[in-house]
């Protein structure tokens, strides 16, 4: 069974590296079998140059590469990323090295045993936690969760998180039904999923914050999340 991993970029060049060599390694010793399918939005800062070293030394099956013209955000990103993988099953993770790659086993092995359709990495179940985050950060995420939780009930406990594995089905038949963008297209993608009667699991992670570039949150995709899920109160 082959996983395919997709990874959206924009100023992600010395995190990249990093983050391709840890699933290289957490894939190779647990015998999984890996495609990385690293979507970048034209980064600055020479992101694709990397990428391109990666597929020169891994090959082009291991390592595709999906580069687009602009800045055209996260949700048209996993489209295209979607688009260009051969996987069965689908891992959407960040490129940062918030997401460890370590959780993704413990991923596919709740999913064989319990059949879901998507399996959720989750902050806020007995096990998971983050790192790094001041006082701000965590107040802002938790409130963001708990609004969603509110609201939309969907189901899993980490509503904003996007480290998750998706059976191939699943995501090829809710990802089109996304409109919202920023930060809610996570939880919209769980809204759609439990409206499809697919059924969830979760995995405890530890969300660490990045190391290197800077953080893509701001006020802006703040008010684009709340918009995001106040559309999705009033239209579901």
């Amino acid at each position: 069974m082959l996983y395919s991993v997709i990874l959206p970029t924009y100023n992600e060049r010395e995190n990249l590296p990093l983050i391709f060599c840890l699933l290289h390694q957490v894939f190779q010793s647990n015998n999984l079998s890996l495609e990385v399918v690293i979507v970048d939005d034209s980064s600055p800062d020479g992101t694709l140059s990397v990428a391109k070293s990666l597929q020169s030394v891994y090959g082009e099956k291991c390592v595709k590469i999906v580069s687009r013209q602009g800045k055209l955000g996260l949700g048209s990103a996993y489209a295209s990323g979607l688009s260009a993988s051969s996987g069965d099953r689908i891992v959407l993770m960040d490129a940062d090295l918030s997401h460890h790659p370590k959780f993704i086993p413990e991923m596919a092995n709740v999913m064989d045993k319990k059949g879901v359709d998507i399996v959720c990495g989750t902050r806020y179940a007995r096990g998971g936690g983050v790192a790094g985050w001041d006082w701000y950060r965590k107040l802002t995420s938790r409130t963001a969760n708990f609004l969603a939780t509110f609201l939309l009930r969907p189901g899993p406990s980490d509503l904003t998180g996007s480290f998750r594995l998706y059976d191939r089905k699943a995501i090829e038949t809710v990802l089109p039904m996304v409109k919202c963008k920023g930060y809610a297209f996570q939880m919209e993608i769980l809204v759609h999923a439990k409206k499809e009667k697919m059924a969830f699991a979760e995995v405890p992670i530890t969300f660490v914050d990045r190391i290197y570039g800077e953080s893509k949150l701001g006020a802006n995709e703040i008010i684009l999340y709340l918009k995001g899920l106040m559309q999705l109160f009033l239209t579901t």
